[in-house]
């Protein structure tokens, strides 16, 4: 079946099918649906790549993501492919699992497949593999690193905002020995909330306790192993800024495994605001990073840049995330001496 077939049996030209197809405003409403009825009674699927041969465009956008198990980024791959769709593009997902050799691999399929831009939501990437994108003219839009320019735009979440909101919340509740779990300090965004806990250690006049202080992987399993450690040292802190949410949960199993209570006895602070962290045992309080405000920045840029109107590659735009804290049943007021030695929970 091909597109004459259509035009003929909705009463149009073949070049009215074409714009209706591809979402043009051109087409009145009514005429389009005559169109959508003769290509579903002819079963009509649009070849793609022959499109693509004619408009020099994809109509296809890449998404690498760092990890897929982490629900953080599924949720952000949702929100990115609701608004291509209602674009008419279509969405290559890519997860580098915070291997570089995997984030090459993903490199090479963007390539490939001739994507018009790419949303590069993980915080690392070489400098070779950004230039392999540029030297073919592909826009690209980054999470927090890199700086605007020709074709090249930025979602910056403002990290550190974040961490000094849960620092504040913490210290007005009573805390004074805070512990924080970052996530791989070899990521940007680990680095910067990780640097972020130490100013507001600062700001407060409270000292840096290396025993209250330990990296992990941004996994369950990695947050459950750092608490341990906290735990074991002997350190007892009345309160934890995990970097992620992920990392918080896995925190909150040791705490719970030791017989302590939260937040009685320890506080608790995630970041990110996955869902799952709504319905946790109690429910974590949170940083919340807006994934469609994030999602729709990215696809803005994107989507700016890659206009057939568009002569030179397109200014890059600089986008500003806000984070903001969710206070829910896992932080609390700090527990008193005497409560302390009265549970004896402390002590392990």
């Amino acid at each position: 079946m091909n597109i004459k077939a259509v035009a003929k049996r909705a009463g149009v030209s073949t070049a009215t099918v074409s714009r209706t197809i591809n979402g043009s405003d051109k087409v009145t409403p009514k005429t389009a649906e005559r169109v959508r009825r003769a290509v579903e009674a002819l079963q009509f699927y649009p070849d793609t790549n022959a499109r693509s041969l004619g408009s020099g465009r994809s109509s296809l956008y890449g998404l690498i993501i760092s990890d897929i198990t982490n629900p953080f980024f599924p949720e952000l791959v949702k929100s990115f492919e609701d608004i291509a769709v209602e674009h008419g593009q279509e969405v290559l997902v890519a997860n580098t699992n915070y291997d570089p050799a995997r984030m090459e691999s993903c490199v090479t399929r963007m390539m490939q497949r001739k994507v018009d831009g790419v949303a590069i939501m993980t915080s690392e990437m070489e400098d070779r593999l950004i230039k392999v994108f540029s030297h073919r003219n592909i826009p690209l839009v980054f999470m927090d690193v890199g700086e605007p320019g020709p074709g090249v735009s930025r979602v910056c979440v403002n990290h550190a905002a974040g961490v000094a909101m849960a620092m504040d919340h913490l210290i007005d509740l009573g805390h004074r020995k805070i512990a924080f779990i970052s996530g791989p300090l070899d990521l940007f965004s680990a680095r910067t909330r990780f640097q972020a806990f130490l100013k507001g250690l600062e700001r407060h006049g409270l000292k840096r306790d290396p025993s209250l202080i330990q990296e992990a992987n941004h996994r369950a399993d990695g947050g459950h192993e750092a608490m341990e450690r906290i735990l074991a040292s002997g350190a007892r802190p009345t309160a934890i800024i995990a970097s992620n949410d992920l990392t918080a949960i896995g925190a909150m199993g040791a705490i719970h495994e030791h017989g302590l209570r939260i937040p009685e006895d320890i506080s608790i602070v995630g970041y990110d605001d996955i869902q799952l962290s709504a319905y946790t045992q109690p429910s974590l309080t949170t940083l919340r990073l807006p994934r469609i405000e994030i999602a729709t920045a990215a696809f803005r840029a994107l989507y700016n840049s890659v206009q057939p109107e568009a002569k030179k590659p397109h200014e890059g735009e600089n986008y500003n995330i806000q984070p903001t804290l969710m206070i829910r049943k896992s932080t609390g007021p700090v527990p008193t001496a005497t409560k302390q030695i009265r549970k004896g929970r402390l002590s392990g």
